[in-house]
């Protein structure tokens, strides 16, 4: 009795080895905590990264990794290959935050394995083969026209006269004037960037619509939200909340941080989150 008492731990003893082995490895592949420490900002046409900075400051002060990709806007596929070399400098799962066209960058750059999550900031979310261009050519009727210019040699400007009052009208005045004074080209091959596959039906995302939006109507936001299954928050601001209202971006992003890895394991490849 005693020597086929030992046979059986003998043969067990290797299989309770190799479980415990790939139990940890597992552990450390989802890295324990629930909370995802990486923060990857991505800005959108017409300005550059450095109006997160305040966004930035409250995310370091709560202790997370952030990277702010300055996308040239050229053309999707370029801009979701900066946003891709950003994420692998990062170790551990990322979420991925877009405003305004980089809603199209973070959904399609969304498909990275180590994106956990996706914060869509009053920004596109396409779905297959649209692109920013087609979703503001399907605007909702009666929705405010953004003042953008004719294209210059392939690129979009907003007129600076017409800039504070669309993109930054809750943003100070000398802000909003310098924002449009420092306008960064918009290439029309980047609005026209048509998605392949869309991150926000395998990934859970979280979207902040802006009811006083003068440049993605408020209403479209809704319905793109609603398309992707989105956790939605709404604030009373502009185009330009993460400049007006830092804190209020900060703190969904952390809500997402927060719950990302658990929701993941919930969403449906339909885009909705699975009933409990």
């Amino acid at each position: 009795m005693e020597g086929r008492t030992r046979l059986i731990l003998f043969t067990f003893l290797p299989i309770m080895a190799m479980m415990y082995g790939t139990g940890k490895e597992l552990m450390a592949q989802t890295h324990t905590s629930p909370v995802v420490k990486n923060i990857v900002l991505v800005h959108g046409g017409l300005v550059d990264g450095s109006g997160w900075k305040d966004v930035y400051k409250a995310l370091k002060k709560d202790g997370y990794t952030v990277a702010i990709v300055q996308i040239p806007t050229i053309s999707l596929a370029d801009d979701v290959a900066v946003t891709k070399r950003a994420i692998a400098t990062l170790s551990g799962p990322v979420i991925l935050v877009g405003h305004s066209y980089g809603g199209v960058v973070i959904t399609e750059a969304g498909n990275d394995p180590k994106v956990a999550g996706l914060v869509y900031v009053t920004a596109f979310a396409p779905d297959k083969g649209e692109s920013a261009a087609s979703l503001i050519k399907n605007a909702p009727q009666g929705a405010p026209v953004p003042p953008i210019l004719p294209p210059q040699d392939g690129y979009l400007f907003l007129d600076k006269t017409k800039f504070p009052a669309a993109f930054a009208a809750d943003v100070s005045p000398d802000v909003a004037s310098f924002m449009a004074d420092s306008q960064v080209p918009w290439g029309v091959e980047a609005l026209s960037g048509a998605i392949t596959q869309p991150a926000w039906r395998t990934k859970p995302s979280w979207y902040l619509v802006t009811t006083e939006d003068k440049m993605i109507p408020p209403d479209a936001q809704r319905a793109m939200s609603k398309r992707a299954g989105s956790i939605v928050v709404e604030v009373k601001s502009s185009h330009a909340v993460y400049v007006s209202h830092p804190q209020v971006v900060a703190h969904l992003i952390e809500q997402a941080a927060t719950g990302a890895l658990v929701a993941g394991q919930e969403k449906t490849p339909a885009g909705e989150l699975a009933e409990k």
